[in-house]
């Protein structure tokens, strides 16, 4: 019989301890199916409530960098569904082109210094929805982003003294996928369909590396269980390729929803020593071919979905409304939800003090 690389499974168990626990962690992750079935999903692992809603947001809304006078300034050429942090900020969305943006924590992220007649600036907590008013694809997001637009501006969590250092996932209905991050103050980007899976340290790069030695390895032979972001990669990356293709986009959603919550973390664990990790809160999963925006809340049993193709986006007739979670995300709703928005004022932005 012949033995696996053990040396490579003892090198990838060094790293992955190695690596620090991070708090308010989170996982995402790209199933490319048959027939275009192409479908992304999400974990928010957070330590508190994030006082999520989703929101229905159309076409022609005019929007700032909220970065003080020197702030971008855009409308927006596309409707989009999306879930709130705090109601100040877009985590998650979908739009009605295909597009789905993500913003996941990483501690490593350095922003350039935003100076006064530097380029303009862009509040962190509009970053992913810049992406889904502007984009159709994450190709034509990428082009637009090489050129480095604006200068992402951070500030504080709410509530919370530490810097908000986030990094965006973009994926589209064609399969494409970039991680965009900012590393000693540059803008990296990773473009291209193999980047399948993101969760939050290390660096892109690094996670790239890691997941070179499980591959080595094997996921039939190994795979690491803790909920660290290390270990919850590895299992991502391995479980999105080995569930089946399925020609039934029901068997795939219900094959991808069994991978996110296989790399979430049980609601209430606490870990001797690493008190910081978190609990996943929420997941959502975007079926980008259906145009359909799933959401699980892990204090409830049900799963519900919004329909964007039964949305009016449109400028002119379109209206912003909001989907009520209650503390928690407890509120309980099932099936398709799209009906139960309902016509509210435009959450506000978090942007710099007095912007």
């Amino acid at each position: 019989m012949r033995y696996r690389p053990f040396k490579a499974i003892a090198a990838a168990l060094a790293l992955s301890v190695a690596l620090p626990a991070i708090a308010d962690a989170c996982t995402r992750l790209v199933y490319l199916g048959p027939n275009d079935n192409v479908i992304t999903a999400r974990s928010m692992d957070w330590k508190n409530d994030m006082s999520t809603n989703l929101w229905i947001l159309p076409r022609g809304i005019a929007r700032e960098g909220l970065a003080g006078p020197n702030s971008i300034h855009w409308t927006a050429k596309y409707g989009s569904v999306v879930a709130t942090g705090y109601d100040v900020s877009t985590t998650d969305g979908l739009n009605e082109a295909g597009l789905m943006a993500n913003v996941l924590w990483l501690v490593e992220s350095q922003y350039p210094k935003f100076e006064k007649g530097s380029k303009p600036g862009l509040t962190i907590a509009a970053w992913a929805q810049y992406a889904l008013d502007n984009f159709a694809t994450v190709a034509e997001a990428v082009a637009a982003l090489e050129k480095e637009p604006f200068t992402i501006v951070s500030d504080s969590v709410p509530g919370e003294e530490r810097l908000t250092t986030l990094h965006l996932s973009l994926s589209d209905a064609t399969g494409d996928s970039a991680i965009v991050e900012y590393i000693g103050g540059k803008q990296i980007i990773h473009h291209g369909r193999q980047y399948q899976v993101m969760t939050n340290s290390p660096t892109f790069d690094q996670q790239l590396a890691l997941e070179a030695y499980w591959k080595q390895i094997g996921g039939t032979v190994m795979l690491p269980g803790t909920n660290r972001a290390a270990d919850r990669f590895a299992r991502s990356s391995f479980y999105v390729n080995a569930i089946p293709k399925w020609d039934d986009p029901n068997r795939a959603l219900a094959s991808v929803f069994s991978v996110i919550r296989n790399a979430s973390v049980p609601f209430g664990i606490t870990t001797p020593n690493e008190p910081n990790i978190s609990s996943t809160r929420w997941r959502t999963v975007a079926d980008h071919k259906r145009k359909l925006y799933f959401f699980e809340s892990a204090l409830t049993p049900n799963t519900f979905w919004v329909d964007l193709k039964k949305i009016d986006f449109s400028a002119k007739t379109g209206a912003v409304k909001k989907l009520e979670l209650g503390p928690d995300q407890d509120h309980t709703y099932s099936g398709d939800a799209t009906g139960d928005f309902k016509p509210a004022a435009p959450f506000k932005f978090l942007g710099l003090p007095g912007a």
